[in-house]
């Protein structure tokens, strides 16, 4: 074999630029030399973020005495139905909306002019399981950022609910777990982050018409995206209620969290590029995912994450789908394992056993240790400077290095940004380059042999998600 020159470039291995702990644990740092990476408990991964002080007691505000008394009181509604009566003050989806609304405009009364609460409402004309021109209601609360606003970031549950008929708006559907625990979780995060400064937006949604398609979820995608809202992040919290399966194991300490990876917006031209140079793993809803694996499975949370690769559960769907058809990274937390007896069904007892979505299927231990997963992942997000922009991977030549470039930032605290990268075959990242304030850095690794990533850092040592980088100049 011919020796190599002084001038050509050093066609290292991934093995061979690796420096390796007695663990097993790659390690890497500035300019490719080796340095400490720090663990996820049990999972590994280079990128975890440890919870600090600050958010920690967030977490501990997070009650889940008050997340039983908001599912009880739901529930209490006799039917949340979409198609049920809106005038009723005392029954009926109508009564809900309402409710939701006083408590939501609560929060906001604490929040120093932060935070607003209001309706957001249209006219769904006859369309599939909606037979009469019907008016669909989502409750909004904006918790409005104090250095970068116009960076936003969704959290939501359903508010109505079903039974075994999905056209029957008159029997009662409690809807405790499906998704009185989902609304409770958005409505006990905007009591505890109301009271605090957020870098960016977190907007709490309570949306309608899931049961009958999505109605409520679809028109406020469709909202954000008309109005050019900047939204790098988006979770529904849907049948959050129970750690019960059917057979009755029990799984308290995870929850289940589903991240796709082809996006659902995809076009035929970004399609053709991700056939090309791979991908299929790093979409913005994985990178969203791994992050929500960095910060929220931790002993401040109590909770195991346990991502699963697919949009939704099979051939089923939620409120992030249409947050993905126009193109936002988003998806949904549910309980490790549902138990079918009490979803979907009319309220009776068959053979001495309990049918019907009622609270006392709940956990609310359980809801409230995934509402604060969801709570450090939405103040770890928004404290965080915003996901890198037009990454890149420079393909202007051909060369056994990787060059990367990305748009600098405009938030005050920059610090900096950090390239990680993973061979092809792992699941996680599992080394970081530190690179500071610059916007290009190039590593002596093969762009052809590893995947490579970008993600902001600002001066409290808090991270972005990752931007995957796509060939360019």
């Amino acid at each position: 074999m011919p020796e190599q020159s002084a001038g050509m470039p050093r066609r290292r291995t991934v093995l061979a630029s690796a420096a390796v702990t007695a663990a097993g644990v790659p390690l890497i740092a500035s300019g490719g030399q080796a340095a400490a990476a720090p663990g996820r408990g049990g999972s590994g991964g280079a990128t975890v973020q440890a919870p600090d002080r600050e958010l920690r007691t967030l977490l501990k505000e997070i009650d889940a005495d008050r997340i039983e008394a908001t599912v009880r009181r739901l529930a209490a509604f006799g039917t949340r139905h979409t198609l049920s009566v809106q005038d009723d003050p005392e029954r009926g989806i109508g009564a809900a909306r309402d409710w939701i609304l006083a408590e939501m405009k609560k929060y906001a009364a604490v929040s120093g002019g932060r935070m607003t609460a209001g309706l957001q409402s249209y006219i769904q004309e006859p369309a599939s399981r909606v037979p009469v021109a019907t008016r669909i209601t989502n409750v909004v609360a904006t918790l409005r950022g104090s250095v970068t606003p116009d960076r936003v970031y969704v959290v939501a549950g359903h508010y109505d609910s079903r039974v075994t008929d999905v056209m029957d708006a008159t029997s009662d559907a409690p809807g405790a777990d499906d998704d009185a625990s989902g609304v409770a979780l958005v409505m006990e995060l905007a009591r505890v982050l109301a009271k605090r400064r957020p870098a960016a937006t977190i907007v709490f949604v309570a949306v309608a018409g899931e049961e009958q398609g999505l109605y409520g979820s679809g028109y406020a995608a469709k909202q954000f995206k008309a109005a050019g809202a900047d939204i790098q992040g988006m979770f529904t919290n849907d049948i959050i209620g129970s750690s019960r399966a059917d057979d009755g194991t029990r799984d308290p300490y995870t929850v289940r969290l589903f991240a796709e990876g082809v996006p659902t917006s995809e076009t035929p031209a970004q399609a053709n590029t991700r056939r090309s140079v791979g991908g299929e793993n790093d979409s913005a809803t994985r990178q969203l995912a791994r992050f929500v694996n960095d910060v929220g499975d931790n002993d401040a949370t109590g909770m195991n994450v346990r991502v699963v690769y697919r949009r939704d559960r099979y051939l089923r769907g939620g409120d992030h789908i249409p947050f993905l058809e126009q193109g936002y990274p988003a998806a949904r937390f549910t309980e490790p394992a549902e138990d079918f007896a009490h979803q979907h069904q009319d309220v009776r007892v068959e053979d001495g056993k309990q049918y019907g979505d009622l609270p006392e299927f709940c956990d609310f231990d359980y809801i409230a240790r995934v509402t604060r997963v969801n709570g450090a992942v939405l103040w770890t997000l928004a404290q965080a400077p915003g996901t890198p922009r037009e990454a890149r991977i420079v393909t202007s030549n051909l060369t056994n290095d990787t060059e990367l470039k990305w748009a600098l930032g405009t938030e005050p605290d920059l610090a900096g940004y950090e390239v990680v990268w993973r061979e092809t075959t792992e699941p996680e990242w599992t080394h970081v380059i530190k690179v500071g304030l610059a916007t290009t850095h190039t590593v002596d690794l093969s762009k052809d042999n590893v995947f490579f990533g970008v993600r902001a850092v600002n001066r409290d040592g808090k991270r972005s998600p990752v931007a995957f980088p796509m060939p360019g100049n």
